[in-house]
Parts: structure tokens; C-alpha cells; sequence
């Protein structure tokens, strides 16, 4: 059993409602070892006209402060651990740095919602405009490998195909094999720089596969990857957890013998 869910937000995030106490003791009832934080922080994330409520900013003193009370107050019934899901981009390299550096996160997910700052987020069907799925999705893995070349303040990179759970093209498919030679120079990069990949089981709802695709996760382990993490990308508490058993079975299926924790940004495995 997985019994570590690596990717959860709550209400620090603007796009959650669920308070940290809701998570806290709906993972104690679910038998989980560990809880993981990993609200949102997109830097200069743009205004969305169709949601402009949302700005994906932490306020760190008070994320801190607060999850600190909880896990002390818990402490005898779960450990919880304190993350971040960083938006990566490449103009914002420097400042992602910055404050990995400066927060003693225990974890840290890098992930991409944006292929620049001016060039939208595949959530949103303008980022399509003007282009076809191939074409948007291959703008979207290449921003995956310039922003690994361009930093390495995070521990494992998040939904590898996060644009595919949201492509408003009903007719296209996705195909692997159409980014395949993106994906060896990703996975490449990711693995050199000692950085995993996570299964996210958000996938599975939305499409019904996890994210990243099957033949990703079966080329990360063939290259030699073997840093991977499993997080439901819950934003409630109904949803941790989910499909976890899934991402075991998907993960044996690939060769994989372990998944990873992490503690202090050190990874910790754990026997499948």
C-alpha cells in the first residue's frame, strides 16, 4: 500500500477551499503514514480573465506558521511535512531559486502551468489559439526542458503532460510517440541533475490515465530513473488518496521496485 500522498493543497491555495485540519485527519483515517502540503506559488503567475481570482501566491510566514502548529499538534498521529508546488518558467528562474533557498521546505514539486509568462496556461483554451495539439503540446514539453536546464530548486517535477488532462481539441489524440524525442532529452536532464518525476493520479479523473503517460514512466525507468513520488493533486479532501491503487499496480507494471519521500529535500524510499 502507498501510503504517502506527496501532492495535496488546501486553502492556501486560491484554487482550494479545504482547510489543513480537514486534510490532516481525513489522511489519518485513510491509514497514511505521512501528510504532504504542497500549496500553490506561481510567481508573476498572469491575470486569467476568466478566473481573476486567482493569483497562486503564498504568503510563506503564515503557511509556515500555521502548518507548524499543526504538525505539533498531531504529531502523535501523523507526520506531516511541509512542501511547495512551484510553477517553473523560464523567466522566473532566478527568483524560484531565491525562495527554495530561503524556506526549509521538505519538499518541492516543480511543475509547469506555464510555457512563458505572456503565453498562457494549457488550463485555459487560449493557450491553444492558433495552434493544433501537436504544435501546443510540443511548445509545452520544450518549455519542460528549458526550465530544467535553467534551474534545479526542486526535488521532482510534477505532471509531466499536465497540458493533455486540458486540450479543448475533442478530435486529437495524443500520442506519445509524437514527443517521444522530447521526453529522452527531459528525462535525461531530470535524471543528470538527480530529480524524479511524480505519478499523478489527478490524470486519472480527468482522462482516465495518470500523468505522465505510461510509455513516460516505462522510458524514465529504462534510462535509469528511479526517483518517482505519488500524489493525487487533491484540492479536497475526498480526492486523497485517489487511485492510488492504480499508480502501484501502473508502477510495478513499469519496473519500479520503490517510491519516494522526501524529508529536508532528501529522498527516502519506500518498497512498493
Amino acid at each position: 500500500m502507498i501510503a504517502t500522498d506527496l501532492h495535496i493543497h488546501s486553502c492556501f491555495s486560491s484554487d482550494s477551499t479545504e482547510k489543513p485540519e480537514s486534510i490532516i485527519e481525513t489522511a489519518i483515517q485513510k491509514g497514511f503514514s505521512h501528510v504532504y502540503f504542497t500549496d500553490h506559488h506561481d510567481i508573476d503567475f498572469p491575470v486569467s480573465k476568466e478566473e481573476p481570482h486567482m493569483d497562486f501566491q503564498l504568503d510563506f510566514d503564515v503557511y509556515f506558521q500555521k502548518l507548524n502548529q499543526l504538525k505539533d499538534r498531531y504529531k502523535h498521529q501523523i507526520e506531516l511535512r511541509i512542501g511547495i508546488e512551484m510553477g517553473l518558467c523560464p523567466e522566473i528562474d532566478l527568483k524560484v531559486a531565491d525562495i527554495v533557498e530561503k524556506y526549509p521546505f521538505d519538499f518541492v514539486i516543480g511543475s509547469s502551468h506555464l510555457t512563458s509568462l505572456t503565453n498562457g496556461d494549457p488550463y485555459y483554451p487560449c493557450y491553444y489559439e492558433g495552434k493544433n495539439g501537436i504544435e501546443a503540446y510540443r511548445e509545452y514539453f520544450l518549455s519542460e526542458v528549458e526550465n530544467v536546464r535553467l534551474t534545479k530548486a526542486f526535488d521532482i517535477y510534477g505532471h509531466l503532460d499536465y497540458a493533455v488532462r486540458y486540450c479543448p481539441y475533442t478530435d486529437f489524440q495524443y500520442h506519445f510517440d509524437d514527443y517521444r524525442d522530447i521526453f529522452i532529452e527531459l528525462l535525461r536532464l531530470l535524471i543528470e541533475n538527480g530529480k524524479g518525476i511524480e505519478v499523478n493520479t489527478a490524470g486519472i479523473i480527468k482522462m482516465g490515465m495518470a500523468h505522465p503517460h505510461i510509455e513516460a514512466l516505462k522510458l524514465y525507468r529504462k534510462m535509469g530513473g528511479e526517483i518517482i513520488t505519488v500524489g493525487s493533486d487533491a484540492h479536497t479532501k475526498e480526492n486523497i488518496g485517489y487511485g492510488f491503487e492504480t499508480a502501484e499496480k501502473l508502477l510495478k507494471s513499469c519496473g519500479f521496485r520503490y517510491y519516494t519521500i522526501f524529508k529536508e529535500r532528501k529522498p527516502e524510499f519506500i518498497k512498493l
